[in-house]
């Protein structure tokens, strides 16, 4: 899950002040597409744009797309399509700036993953949902993914970069460890005589995947906790495809992006759906997200005399910067405008995931529940240390905390109920 080249993590608070420090930038211009081919009509997409939230006298907005590619029936997809933005959004703080808010993202995402998991799971159907969930703020992209759908993104200046996780127990073997850990079995298919066949699968229940939402019949080990990837874009923006497996089974990153460059996204969307069809046949349902990032539109300007397109003038995304450049190399040749990366994380532990670092973690409500957002008064909760090799010296105020019910829900997704 990593860009082609090297890369680096720089600090949120940095690349802000940067910004800050040169000129106010404006945000992107989003555009966005989307095709689908449906053989099962269990895939279902979000698309939202211009989000409204208040920031200290004004407002902000942001886009939310969503891919939630069901199976064993589509009530988790749905459900998950219509609750899992507001979950998220209620588990973030109020009253942070931009960048505040952007930094919390990560740790909120993870809370609406899990409480959506947990509510639906309530309900007693046993269906399930991949789901690749993206938020845009501005310049940042957040992702978070459970399953196999996946989100990629190139860049304006050429780099290819892989914003989603892939959770098939056939090419995760960290999951598979986790899974036997938990309680659970991994293998294929047993046709008798001691052939076996296919994906590899968790038994009980058969799931070729490790990380879901809903699936209530295959195992609490089958965990709701998303990867989450966050990065920030250059100003000249680029292209980002999120599709299901209907369209990764047949197509690589690079094809999917080469059959539709030039065109609009919901022609772009179309194509590459057109192209995982024709190739293998319509086996699945596939479904097909494109969303382009612009830079904001400028004062016409003299046109400089086109150049021909080709790979060749296309950079890496990610690369050090040369500390050793004098300041006359600077003035003679300008590094590109690339993407960095903000945060990656992709751990199925909650206590790793929820518990932040100052002065993140002071943005949060310590007496409130991490998960379900529940008020509890002081020694009510239990903290997420606990059962931890910090929690041998826990203090009354070691939070953050989880309320009885999903403490049980995070004990079953450890395996140690």
């Amino acid at each position: 899950m990593s860009s082609r080249g090297e890369h680096q993590t720089v600090p949120l608070s940095v690349l802000l002040k940067r910004e800050l420090a040169i000129e106010k930038i404006e945000d992107p211009v989003i555009v966005h597409g989307q095709a689908s081919h449906s053989k099962k009509g269990e895939d279902f997409t979000l698309l939202k744009t211009e989000c409204q939230r208040a920031m200290g006298d004004g407002f902000t907005t942001f886009s939310v797309y969503g891919l939630f590619d069901g199976h064993n029936g589509s009530a988790a997809a749905i459900y998950t399509k219509e609750n899992l933005l507001n979950n998220v959004l209620s588990a973030m703080p109020a009253d942070l700036n931009r960048e505040e808010w952007i930094a919390a993202l990560p740790r909120a995402l993870v809370a609406g993953f899990v409480k959506t998991d947990k509510d639906f799971q309530q309900r007693a159907k046993t269906s399930g949902t991949t789901v690749t969930f993206v938020i845009i703020e501005g310049w940042v992209i957040t992702v978070a993914s459970v399953g196999d759908s996946r989100c990629i993104f190139e860049s304006a200046e050429g780099g290819l970069y892989y914003l989603s996780a892939d959770h098939r127990l056939e090419c995760n073997e960290v999951e598979r460890e986790r899974i036997t850990a938990c309680g659970g079995e991994v293998g294929r298919l047993n046709a008798g005589g001691g052939a076996e066949i296919g994906p590899l699968r968790c038994w009980p229940g058969g799931l070729c995947l490790s990380r879901s939402i809903g699936d209530m019949d295959v195992g609490e080990f089958i965990v709701p906790v998303p990867y989450v990837k966050q990065v920030k874009l250059s100003t000249a923006g680029g292209r980002m495809i999120i599709s299901s497996d209907g369209v990764w089974d047949v197509l690589s990153a690079e094809e999917a992006l080469d059959c539709c460059r030039g065109m609009p996204p919901d022609a772009a969307a179309a194509q590459i759906v057109k192209e995982a069809v024709q190739s293998k046949g319509l086996r699945d349902d596939t479904t097909c997200i494109v969303v382009d990032i612009l830079p904001p539109e400028k004062p016409a300007a003299p046109l400089p005399p086109p150049k021909k397109p080709g790979k060749g003038m296309f950079k890496s995304m990610f690369r050090k910067k040369n500390s050793g450049s004098s300041s006359h190399d600077k003035e003679e040749y300008m590094e590109p405008d690339v993407v960095e990366e903000l945060f990656e994380e992709g751990s199925a532990i909650l206590s790793e995931r929820l518990d932040t670092k100052y002065p993140l973690c002071s943005m949060f409500k310590l007496f409130m529940c991490a998960i379900c957002q529940l008020e509890m008064k002081p020694g009510e909760g239990i903290s997420i240390l606990a059962g931890t090799s910090n929690s041998v010296k826990l203090r009354p105020w070691d939070g953050p905390f989880l309320c009885s019910s999903c403490q049980e829900k995070r004990e079953a997704m450890e395996g140690k109920r």
